[in-house]
C-alpha cells in the first residue's frame, strides 16, 4: 500500500515529542459548539483484502464500453511509461515552482512543454498552462480584446463546441464583450465567410466541433484584412497532420488555444483536463498564466525560472491579465512525457491512424439504409451522421450492447434533425468498427420495421 497508517505507539511518541497530551489538544482553538462529535455514520474500517474486493466489484459494475464518442474528450492509447514517470514523487507532489533553486526539475519540464507546444502550433510563445480548453478559449477572447484595444466584439462560430461557447459566454458576458455568433454552411459544415467589419477577433476551430476542416487560410486572411486578430482553437493531435495555426494564411493566427487531454490524459469521469495557449511574441505581455524561461547562472550553467506571470498576486489587480493562480501542472507533465515518448513521427502515426479509422467507420455506417453523412467536407477523426431513427433511442440500444455510440447533437443543433457525432481514434480495430456497424444496422432496421415506429421529420439540412 502507498500509505501505512501510524500505530498508536507512533502517535504517542510524536505527541510526546511536541509536548501535547492528545491529538484533540491540537485543535483546542475550535469552539466545542462547532465540533461534529463522533462520526457515527461512518462504518468500521475494512481490511485491505476486503477493500480491494469491494472496489473491484464497483469497477466491474460500471462495465467496459467500446467507445465511439469524442466531442472534446478523446480515447487515445497512453504508453504505460507516461504515468509511471508522472506519478513519481518529484512530479506528483511538486508545488508551484516559485523557488527556482528548489524546483529546477519542474521548471525544466514546463520549459520543455512550452517548447513542444510552440513547435506543434507554429507559434512563438507558449504558457504553462491553463485550466482546460473551454476556459482557455475564454482567456484567449479576453486576451484578444485587451490587445485589440478598439473593439469589444468577438466572432464566435456555431462550429465551436457548444460547451466551450457556454463557458466563454459565462466568463465574458459581464465584461462588456459582445459575442457574435457565426452560422455555418449547411452543405459543408464549416463557417461561412462573415460579413462583420468591426470586431476584435475571430475564433477559428480546426477541426471544428463537427469534425470538419475549416478553410483556415481564407478565414485568417479575411480577419486580418478587417483589422481583427485570429484565435485558433485546435486539437493538438490533429496538428501532427494539419497546417499549424502559426502558418494559417499569409500571417498566421495570433493566438492558439485548445484542450490538452488527448496528450496523455485518460478519460476519467470527466477530468482532469488542462488547457494550452500559444501566441505571437508581440502579444506575450497579454498572455495569462505563467511562462518559464531558460537562462544561465553565475557559473554559466543553464537554469530555468519563472519569467512572466502577470497575475493579480504579483502585480496590481487592475493590471493583471488573469486570476489564474495555479495550473493543471500534473496533466502538462503527462503531456510532456507523452509527446517525448511518441516524438513527431509517433504523434503523426496516431493522427493518421485515427483519421483512417474514422474514414473506415463512416463508410461502414453510411452503407446502412437510413444512415448518411451530414456534410460533404473533409474531416479529421470525427464526423456527423444523420439517422432516420431517434438518436437518443439508438444510443440507448447501443449502450445495452456495451457500445458508447457517439454524441447526440439533436438538442444543440436541432436544424440537423436526428444527428449523431461519432469518433474513431487509433485505439479502434477493424473488429470494433464491424461490431458497431452490425449493432447499429440491427437497431435501425428493427426500429424502421417495427409497427410502433414513428416517422421522423428530417431537419432542414437533412439530405433524405
Amino acid at each position: 500500500m502507498p500509505f501505512i497508517p501510524h500505530t498508536e505507539d507512533d502517535i504517542q511518541a510524536m505527541l510526546a515529542r511536541i509536548g501535547v497530551p492528545s491529538i484533540d489538544q491540537l485543535f483546542d482553538e475550535i469552539p466545542a459548539a462547532l465540533r461534529s462529535g463522533k462520526l457515527t455514520g461512518v462504518p468500521q474500517g475494512m481490511v485491505e483484502m476486503d477493500i480491494a474486493r469491494l472496489m473491484t466489484e464497483r469497477a466491474e459494475s460500471d462495465g467496459r464500453f467500446l467507445n465511439f464518442a469524442g466531442a472534446g474528450a478523446y480515447e487515445h492509447h497512453i504508453p504505460a511509461a507516461v504515468w509511471q514517470i508522472a506519478t513519481r514523487g518529484e512530479f506528483y507532489s511538486a508545488y508551484t515552482p516559485y523557488q527556482a533553486e528548489a524546483s529546477q526539475g519542474t521548471l525544466q519540464l514546463l520549459y520543455e512543454f512550452q517548447t513542444m507546444m510552440s513547435s506543434l502550433t507554429g507559434m512563438d510563445v507558449s504558457n504553462a498552462s491553463l485550466y482546460d480548453g473551454a476556459s482557455g478559449l475564454a482567456e484567449a477572447v479576453l486576451m484578444a480584446v485587451r490587445a485589440h484595444k478598439t473593439s469589444r466584439r468577438v466572432l464566435l462560430p456555431k462550429t465551436v463546441h457548444p460547451f466551450y461557447r457556454q463557458v466563454v459566454n459565462s466568463i465574458v458576458k459581464h465584461q462588456k464583450i459582445e459575442l457574435v455568433e457565426l452560422d455555418y454552411d449547411p452543405a459543408k459544415g464549416i463557417t461561412a465567410l462573415p460579413q462583420e467589419k468591426d470586431f476584435a477577433a475571430l475564433v477559428i476551430p480546426q477541426p471544428n466541433f463537427f469534425g470538419c476542416l475549416e478553410e483556415v487560410d481564407l478565414l485568417t486572411d479575411w480577419a486580418h484584412a478587417q483589422g481583427g486578430l485570429v484565435i485558433g482553437l485546435v486539437n493538438p493531435v490533429a496538428l501532427a497532420l494539419l497546417t499549424p495555426p502559426g502558418q494559417w494564411g499569409s500571417k498566421g493566427a495570433d493566438i492558439a488555444v485548445g484542450e490538452g487531454q488527448p496528450l496523455g490524459s485518460p478519460l476519467s469521469s470527466g477530468g482532469p483536463y488542462f488547457g494550452f495557449m500559444c501566441c505571437k511574441q508581440a502579444l506575450v505581455r497579454q498572455m495569462p498564466g505563467r511562462i518559464i524561461g531558460r537562462t544561465v547562472d553565475l557559473d554559466g550553467k543553464p537554469g530555468f525560472t519563472l519569467t512572466l506571470q502577470a497575475r493579480e498576486q504579483h502585480i496590481r489587480r487592475a493590471k493583471a491579465t488573469s486570476n489564474i493562480c495555479s495550473n493543471q501542472g500534473l496533466m502538462a507533465t503527462a503531456a510532456t512525457i507523452h509527446m517525448a515518448l511518441l516524438g513527431p513521427d509517433g504523434l503523426e502515426r496516431v493522427a493518421s491512424a485515427s483519421h483512417a479509422n474514422t474514414v473506415a467507420l463512416t463508410e461502414k455506417l453510411c452503407a446502412i439504409p437510413g444512415v448518411k453523412k451530414a456534410f460533404a467536407q473533409s474531416v479529421f477523426h470525427e464526423t456527423v451522421l444523420q439517422l432516420n431513427v431517434p438518436v437518443a433511442d439508438a444510443l440507448r440500444a447501443l449502450e445495452a450492447q456495451g457500445i458508447v455510440g457517439g454524441f447526440d447533437l439533436t438538442s444543440h443543433y436541432p436544424e440537423l434533425g436526428q444527428a449523431l457525432l461519432v469518433c474513431a481514434t487509433e485505439t479502434k480495430t477493424a473488429a470494433d468498427i464491424e461490431k458497431f456497424t452490425e449493432q447499429l444496422k440491427r437497431i435501425v432496421e428493427r426500429r424502421n420495421a417495427g409497427p410502433s415506429c414513428t416517422k421522423l421529420v428530417p431537419g432542414p439540412n437533412s439530405k433524405w
